[in-house]
């Protein structure tokens, strides 16, 4: 869609069509698409001269994919459809033409597809919106041998041309709709599902490997986790039916609605680590099943890749300033690896000037993606400038890792610095416990030929990786393949040994996602759901009382409730008051202790020069030994960073931190015993409802229970501390920091000037050791130094945010009392003005609904002990 081709005549239609005086940029994409689908979808409807039942059920389900879940585009809709009506709008070609200017073929084609869909409705199509049909596609390009498919699509009928056909696929093709919005793509692959169902089940044969990978435990979980969607989906309905009724507070659907989306977008995130020319990319096309990965054997994995299912192949690629724009494979090919001139020799500047920040190929035949699995590929890491950086970002909502190293020369002292970091990443920085989550793959293994030195090379692992200070929790995260040769196997259908040891891999990590992390986090799912069952339970037998009566509220109580609500209000109001404050003080002292810190920053780090390392000659591996010793100037900065958060930040922002939640249990003590006092009064059973809901809330991941239950903290904070994730707080300023690119100008920039200076240093190893060390420190203290207060400004701003999510989160209770309070004033009202009758409905709907409720807790249970048994 065109957007700069909307004119002011299209702004005048749709401010005419909806009562409303808009301007050029109230209309996005989605709005001009859905004005264009009413005038055509009820035009449709009229052209026959009557509204079939099957034709409002049909309008409404297509509008609604159209209408986000927030703002106001469902009143817009509404406005549309009353204004397309009186001004009989459907009936204007010109005022038609001018709407759907902006559009380009492949959206009008869609547009033209809702309207045959929808003359389908009733089982045919008429001739009469047949004709109406035809005369609209004319005007706007749309070939009849187009319209042919679409009429034979909707009737069943197969008598159509397939390159006509073939031509409506390429049209419809969700990958053209990327750049509008995701709901064009989702209405674009439905309608093409819908429209060809065989097309693309026969397109999908063709192209699809042989697989002898099968990935049955996930497929498993994928089954009951559309069965916790669609109850899930049922809780929402009734849920939202019952909110229309003013039966229960509108916040448990966007709570439900919470769920749904999480369980829609849930998929098990595993990332492929490692230096360059280790084979990932071979690894990532065994487990897929298909050459997908570009590999050749030099170092070729430019940039983070994530492979995930996809119903068309499609490949996007993201810049670092977001922008995202899709490719043709043989692009993807040529944007996912490094230069092969780069490649054989330094590839630190390609790498640090590369604007490709990941690329994503979605693909509909993968084996392991289908099953729910999202593969991130990282770029090799030993030769990257930004690898912290990179792998912090990778690590981040990552359910597995798994690290691969060459059995030729297996753990690397690079290696062994890059899983121990990696691990610190997986496991909260704690030194002695290893990480659950991470598998380490020894590759190659065809390229070891004795049984000896097999035996040597599983000693030399085992004792690292399951050493003092552990590295993996278990003995079934090591394994040992040839991913190459299992990718011939695989493609070849032949059954050998590094198959068999390759499917070992694929089961242990198979069954650690499904019961490691599936189970568990689909009882949290279902904990949820129950809990916010019990919610719409509660808030439903209210209301059951107050049609019968039982709780009656007189003007006096009515009064009593409006002056709750008023307290409430005010209370939210000095709790932000009191978080500013607190904040700006935390942040005041904070950047005093910065300043004094930086003043001994200097004689802290010049003591750790002695301790950087390198195994490389400081006279004829110059260039290394700078790298070298520039991580070792990060490493020594990054933690000297970190001990200064875990201290002075961590120390003033705690204290800080435990006076505001003292105000907020007192606010929210009051807003408890108010609660309390109402029900006594009324009998009602708001308290219960408050108190359910408290268990519901989480904002920005932070549990409200830990605001509530502040008085159990000891008087350190830690349990505080913990639960608010503070730590991040040095983390994220640091990766910014590391992002800010101070390896890249160490080895980059200064590299020349530093190699130039040695040449006089003869063959003093000892002197040219020491000077590059110093050199290395002067150039990186001074990008410190220049960064400093942009580090700064990172700390304060991670600082402001954890004070305002404690506030949101408690903004968000003080706002589910206000919302109840208010609902039992709407339910009060409504009772005192129906019917006999029309309560006796309302009662019956509400048992009905308690009873489906009910029904859905049972088949919860049912369906968590299935997947619990399934160990």
């Amino acid at each position: 869609m065109d957007t700069a081709k909307i004119s002011t005549e299209s702004v005048k239609l749709l401010s005419i069509i909806t009562g409303n005086k808009l301007s050029k940029r109230d209309i996005n994409p989605p709005v001009l698409f859905l004005a264009n689908l009413v005038i055509i979808l009820i035009g449709v409807i009229y052209a026959d001269g009557k509204v079939a039942e099957e034709e409002r059920a049909r309008l409404k389900i297509t509008l609604h994919k159209f209408i986000p879940p927030k703002g106001n585009i469902l009143e817009l809709t509404k406005l549309m459809i009353k204004g397309v009506s009186k001004q009989h709008l459907y009936k204007k070609i010109e005022a038609i033409l001018t709407l759907t200017y902006p559009l380009s073929p492949p959206e009008k084609l869609l547009l033209i597809c809702f309207g045959y869909e929808m003359s389908a409705a009733d089982g045919n199509i008429d001739v009469r919106e047949k004709k109406y049909l035809e005369i609209i596609s004319r005007k706007l390009g749309i070939k009849t041998k187009h319209l042919q498919v679409l009429e034979a699509g909707f009737t069943h009928q197969e008598n159509f041309a397939h390159k006509a056909m073939e031509e409506v696929a390429y049209l419809l093709n969700p990958a053209r709709f990327h750049q509008l919005d995701n709901i064009f793509v989702k209405a674009a692959s439905e309608m093409l599902n819908s429209l060809l169902p065989n097309y693309n089940q026969n397109q999908n044969k063709k192209n699809q490997p042989q697989q002898t990978v099968v990935y049955q435990r996930l497929k498993e979980f994928q089954k009951y986790k559309q069965q916790l969607h669609n109850l899930c989906s049922e809780i929402y309905q009734i849920v939202t039916v019952s909110t229309e009724r003013d039966l229960l507070p509108n916040t448990l659907i966007s709570e439900v609605n919470k769920i749904l989306k999480k369980l829609q977008s849930q998929k098990f995130r595993v990332a492929v680590v490692g230096e360059f020319s280790q084979g990932k990319s071979t690894l990532l096309n065994a487990l897929l099943g298909e050459e997908i990965q570009p590999v050749r054997e030099i170092p070729c994995s430019g940039t983070v890749t994530v492979l995930k299912y996809g119903e068309q192949k499609r490949v996007i690629c993201r810049d670092k300033n977001g922008n995202e724009i899709e490719i043709s494979l043989a692009e993807y090919q040529e944007k996912s690896t490094i230069s092969e001139s780069a490649a054989l020799g330094d590839m630190s500047q390609e790498l640090a000037h590369s604007e490709i920040e990941s690329i994503f190929f979605e693909h509909p035949d993968l084996e392991l993606c289908k099953s729910g699995v999202e593969i991130i590929d990282s770029p090799g890491l030993n030769e990257n400038p930004n690898r912290t950086a990179i792998t912090q970002k990778l690590l981040e909502d990552t359910d597995a890792v798994i690290f691969l190293t060459n059995a030729s020369r297996p753990l690397t002292q690079g290696e062994q610095e890059l899983i121990q970091s990696i691990k610190l990443q997986l496991n909260g920085n704690q030194i002695n416990l290893p990480a659950d989550n991470l598998f380490v793959l020894v590759n190659f293994l065809d390229l070891v030929r004795s049984e000896k030195s097999r035996q040597q090379i599983r000693q030399r692992l085992e004792n690292f990786v399951f050493g003092e200070k552990p590295i993996i929790s278990t003995d079934s995260h090591l394994h040992f393949i040839s991913a190459q040769a299992a990718l011939d196997a695989i493609l070849e259908s032949e059954e050998n040994e590094y198959l068999t040891s390759f499917n070992n891999f694929t089961k242990s990590i198979e069954k650690f996602l499904t019961i490691e992390r599936g189970v568990v986090e689909f009882q949290q799912f279902v904990t949820k759901m129950n809990s916010l069952i019990s919610e719409s339970i509660k808030g439903l037998e209210q209301a059951e009382k107050i049609l019968d009566g039982q709780v009656y509220l007189p003007e006096e109580a009515k009064q009593k409730i409006l002056e709750k609500i008023g307290e409430a209000s005010e209370g939210d109001v000095k709790i932000l008051s009191t978080t500013e404050k607190l904040k700006d003080k935390s942040i005041k002292k904070v950047a005093e202790a910065w300043v004094q810190w930086t003043e001994g920053l200097s004689d802290h780090l010049s003591e750790k020069i002695n301790e950087w390392d390198s195994e490389h000659s400081p006279l004829w591996d110059k260039e290394k030994v700078i790298k070298d010793y520039a991580e070792g100037f990060t490493s020594s900065l990054s933690t000297e960073l970190e001990n200064w958060g875990n201290t002075e930040v961590k120390k003033i922002v705690v204290n800080n931190l435990q006076i505001l939640s003292k105000e907020v249990c007192q606010k929210l003590e009051v807003v408890r015993m108010n609660l309390q006092e109402v029900d006594e009064q009324i009998n009602s059973n708001l308290n219960e409802q408050f108190n359910l809901a408290i268990k519901n809330i989480k904002v920005d991941g932070l549990d409200i229970n830990s605001v509530i239950k502040l008085e159990e903290y000891d008087d350190n904070g830690g349990a505080l501390w913990e639960g608010l994730q503070l730590g991040s707080l040095t983390a994220g300023a640091l990766f910014m920091f590391t992002g800010l690119g101070i390896l890249p100008i160490i080895i980059a920039g200064g590299a020349v000037a530093l190699i130039s200076s040695f040449f006089g240093i003869g063959g003093d190893e000892e002197k040219a050791d020491m000077k590059i060390k110093q050199q290395v420190y002067n150039v990186g203290f001074q990008k410190f130094q220049e960064s400093s207060e942009e580090i700064l400004d990172k700390v304060c701003d991670n600082i402001a945010e954890v004070f305002y999510t404690q506030f949101k989160s408690v903004s968000t209770v003080i706002e589910q009392a206000i919302l109840l309070y208010e609902n039992i004033l709407e339910q009060q009202d409504k009772a005192h003005k129906e019917t006999q009758s029309q309560l006796q409905v309302e009662k019956v709907f509400i048992s009905t609904k308690q009873q489906q409720l009910k029904q859905i807790q049972s088949r919860l249970e049912i369906i968590l002990t299935q997947i619990s048994g399934s160990k």
